[in-house]
């Protein structure tokens, strides 16, 4: 992606505010002046950012303005070691509002519709991101947030809600428990803006299926405001995101070299506008591309695309010496007939040899189940390089989760 002579005078500017702040982004800088930075080459050598780096920077090391503008923080989800705290200040709020409307336009959602969100609040980016964005577009918001589905179920269906915003996860459950209990008909839903983890195809298909409704794919991460800069359009070709408030980069995960458009890579982003904490060259370690320009969206949009995320760098187990990824048992499943969008992946260590049991939830009937597990090893195997023990299980067998679920536990360690 060839960088924009805009954007690169954007990022001088920001640099120039993180060294006069004298935080975080000050030592991270040392020895570079912005005016050093005269080319996308120049850029290109500066160093990353990773998490690592906004932890150290807790509580507020990240905030390049006088504390009296900081006007909210948010934190990354996280459960483990120091928090990540993010400093927004007024005009960081708008930005993130106007970005989630611009999502929500693209997904062909207006003031007339009805958004219930079920993302959590606090904290948590999610729920508020998906609220901003509804109340800039001037449509409803219903802000439910995560559990009590009979009580979710009942508002969608009392009030008439057209749009779903959910983890794909809970997505998934609302729609199986609207399916039990026969409702389907007495609902409004025509669209689904789904975020906060990777999703398949069959998944994606599942739920469309299930709730009849079109699905968009939304893209965020709390370090970068959170959901809202990037979403596929009706065509599906791809997440557009938004270059004036944006630079993305794809970097080869092990060397840190950047990549042609086109190559899977790890998507590194720069903000451009962003006040409070803005980020120079941040590692998110999701796996995705720069869909190359040359390849138009047939919806006209000129912004550029970045794939769906394939899955993250740190979420890839070796076995047997082969790195492997939630994201390509997806896709094997994705080719066997009968095979359902949830699964498990188990690996131990026996007798000096890694083992991995996939479970996988089908709707076939049990005399079934032998023949698809022989499928799904060969799938497996041929696409992967790995062996797996295949124990087909029924649909809901597998736990369902209201955030996020975890899909590969790794017992070898």
């Amino acid at each position: 992606m060839k960088m924009k002579q805009e954007a690169l005078e954007q990022i001088r500017a920001q640099m120039k505010r993180m060294k006069e702040a004298k935080g975080f982004y000050a030592k991270k800088l040392e020895g570079v002046e912005p005016e050093d930075i005269r080319s996308q080459e120049d850029f290109e050598k500066l160093p990353f950012s990773e998490k690592a780096d906004l932890r150290d920077a807790y509580p507020l090391g990240l905030s390049v303005v006088p504390e009296e503008k900081i006007v909210r923080i948010h934190s990354s989800s996280g459960t483990t070691g120091t928090p990540v705290i993010i400093p927004y200040t007024q005009k960081d709020v708008e930005d993130w509002a106007e970005l989630f409307r611009r999502c929500y336009e693209i997904a062909g959602i207006t003031n007339k519709d009805r958004i219930h969100i079920t993302p959590g609040y606090g904290l948590w980016t999610a729920g508020i991101g998906f609220q901003l964005g509804a109340e800039r577009l001037g449509a409803m918001a219903v802000p439910m947030g995560p559990g009590n589905t009979p009580k979710q179920i009942r508002f969608m269906e009392d009030l008439h809600t057209t749009v779903l915003c959910a983890t794909s996860s809970y997505a998934l459950l609302l729609a199986e428990e609207i399916e039990k209990r026969g409702v389907r008909d007495r609902l409004s839903l025509r669209k689904g803006v789904i975020g906060s983890e990777r999703w398949g195809s069959k998944m994606r298909e599942r739920i469309a299926h299930e709730l009849g409704v079109e699905l968009y794919d939304i893209y965020g991460l709390t370090e970068v405001y959170g959901p809202g800069i990037a979403i596929n359009c009706e065509y599906n070709t791809g997440m557009h995101y938004f270059d004036d408030f944006f630079y993305f980069e794809i970097i080869d995960p092990k060397t840190g070299k950047n990549l042609p458009d086109g190559e899977l890579g790890e998507l590194v982003i720069t903000t451009l506008q962003k006040e409070g904490a803005p980020l120079i060259r941040y590692r998110t370690h999701d796996l995705t591309r720069i869909i190359p320009d040359d390849v138009p969206c047939p919806c006209g949009r000129t912004l550029p695309r970045i794939d769906v995320i394939l899955g993250r760098t740190d979420d890839m187990v070796k076995v047997h010496g082969v790195n492997m990824f939630p994201g390509q048992i997806e896709d094997a499943l994705k080719e066997v007939q009968g095979a359902s969008s949830e699964y498990q992946v188990f690996i131990d260590h026996e007798n000096g040899r890694d083992k991995i049991t996939l479970f996988v939830e089908t709707g076939l009937e049990k005399d079934g189940y032998k023949e698809l597990e022989t499928q799904i090893k060969a799938t497996v195997k041929s696409r992967i390089g790995v062996a797996v023990i295949p124990k087909a299980v029924e649909i809901g067998d597998l736990p369902r989760s209201e955030k996020k679920t975890t899909r590969v536990f790794d017992y070898r360690y």
